[in-house]
């Protein structure tokens, strides 16, 4: 999306979707997003975040669980993010193999508040259930 900043991470620093992988491997109990993925390894140096999605998915199917709802908040106060947002559930979902209708995706700001309000960086949380197939 067009913006005159940038976000700084080890891999895209998608900061939605490393919550939404959070909310996943947390869910399962297999560790978090640094456990799998480490800054300072080269192999995950300015990967998509979309990539570790699918390894996500794949990591969890392979464990038996299956993907249930996703919701997922942004929070920033730039960009405005809800002309975005369709196209955001669409990517993540695809990447994890689950229906659109399965993936929320929400914006929000911090009034002004803070590092946030001030638009130092912006922050992620997301919550998810899984169904162990039997």
């Amino acid at each position: 999306m067009p913006f005159d900043k940038g976000l700084n991470g080890w891999s895209d620093a998608d900061v939605l979707a490393h919550a939404v992988i959070d909310a996943l491997l947390g869910a399962a109990a297999l560790g978090d997003i640094g456990s799998h993925f480490s800054p300072g390894q080269s192999e995950f140096k300015d990967i998509s975040s979309l990539v570790l999605l699918q390894w996500v998915r794949d990591e969890l199917t392979d464990n038996g669980w299956r993907i249930g709802n996703i919701d997922a908040t942004v929070i920033a106060e730039k960009p405005r993010l809800r002309e975005f947002i369709d196209e955001i559930r669409h990517k993540l979902s695809r990447a994890l193999g689950i229906n659109t209708g399965q993936m929320s995706v929400k914006a929000s700001t911090a009034n002004g508040l803070g590092s946030i309000g001030r638009g130092e960086g912006i922050a992620a949380c997301a919550i998810a259930t899984i169904q162990k197939e039997l």
